[in-house]
Formats: C-alpha cells, structure tokens, sequence
C-alpha cells in the first residue's frame, strides 16, 4: 500500500526538494552495479527523505518520481522494475543510513512514544494529525522508521493509553506533584 502522503507527491517543488541528486547522490548512486540499482538506490533515498522511511516495496512509487529521478541519472526509467524483489535494496537501505547520518528509530523510540503521549494527553489530536507532526519529527532529527506501520502502531497503543479530555478527572501525577510543592511552599 503506498502511503497517502507519497500518491499526492506532485509539483516541481517536492519533487525537487526530496528526490533531487546533488552530485555525491548521483555519485553513490552511479557507484551502485547495474542501472536497476542505481535508478532504486536513488529513488530510496529519496523516499527516505520525503517520508522518513524506506517503502516496503521500493518500486510503489508514483511514476513521476520514478521518471525524475530517472532523468537526473540519464537512465531509463522502466530500469526500477525488478529491483524490490532484489537483496541489494537491503544493502542500500544501510549505505543511505550510514551516509546521510540517519538514525535507526529504535533508539529513539521510548523518548518519541513519551513525546505522542503528552500530546494526546494535552491536545487528545487525531491520529493522523500525530502521525504528521511524528513524521515532520523524525525527518528533522534523521530518524529512519522501519515502515509506515511501525509509526502508526506506535501512535494507536499511545493514544489508547491516553485518557482524552473528556475522561480526564486529574492532572497526571507529575503536575499533582508540582502543585503539591507550590502548596507547601511558604516565601
């Protein structure tokens, strides 16, 4: 299933903005064997930066993107077919992190998950909305996911222990603290 925010990708602005090749991109992705995997190396890196992720399938792309990116290296863009049934997207997959200084979201996950739920808590926002600011989040930081589903899951189980605004009765225990203190508090 290709993700919503990647089927309305469409204008010269995120198209150069995300799967545009500067020179040590082409470079890399020139420097990948055969021309399958240089037009797949190019437009993985390019999904990365625009959805924070790598698609399960590397092809499931529109074909405007695959077409630009295509361009840019002088390949032919029917070249991709074939690539996300190969192993070498794996290897390319760890080549972008380990070269584009992106971070795995494990190590990150418990911090961001603590981040989701102040939010539900205190806004009791959508989750789409959440999985927006999660996603702009985690693009800033360089933070890879490993699929769209990992985040999603992240943001059902946080908010399901959220209570809303409406089922709130108290502060969470922090707060309670705080208020306590400024209670005994005597200047």
């Amino acid at each position: 299933m290709i993700p919503d925010r990647i089927q309305i990708l469409s204008g010269i602005i995120q198209l150069g903005g995300f799967f545009h090749l500067d020179a040590a991109a082409r470079q890399r992705a020139m420097a990948c064997n055969g021309a399958r995997n240089q037009v797949g190396f190019a437009v993985q890196l390019g999904t990365a930066r625009f959805l924070g992720c790598f698609l399960t399938d590397p092809e499931d792309v529109p074909a405007v993107v695959v077409d630009y990116v295509a361009e840019q290296l002088g390949l032919d863009s029917s070249k991709l077919k074939g690539y996300g049934e190969k192993e070498a997207r794996w290897d390319h997959q760890k080549l972008i992190r380990e070269a584009y200084g992106s971070h795995n979201f494990e190590d990150h996950s418990f911090a961001l998950a603590c981040w989701v739920y102040r939010r539900a808590w205190s806004n009791n926002e959508r989750p789409i909305v959440l999985f927006d600011l999660v996603t702009h989040r985690l693009v800033e930081a360089k933070i890879l996911l490993l699929g769209v589903s990992t985040l999603e899951r992240m943001i059902s189980e946080v908010r399901e222990r959220s209570p809303t605004a409406s089922t709130r009765s108290s502060p969470p225990r922090q707060v309670q603290h705080r208020r306590s203190r400024w209670r005994t508090w005597s200047p």
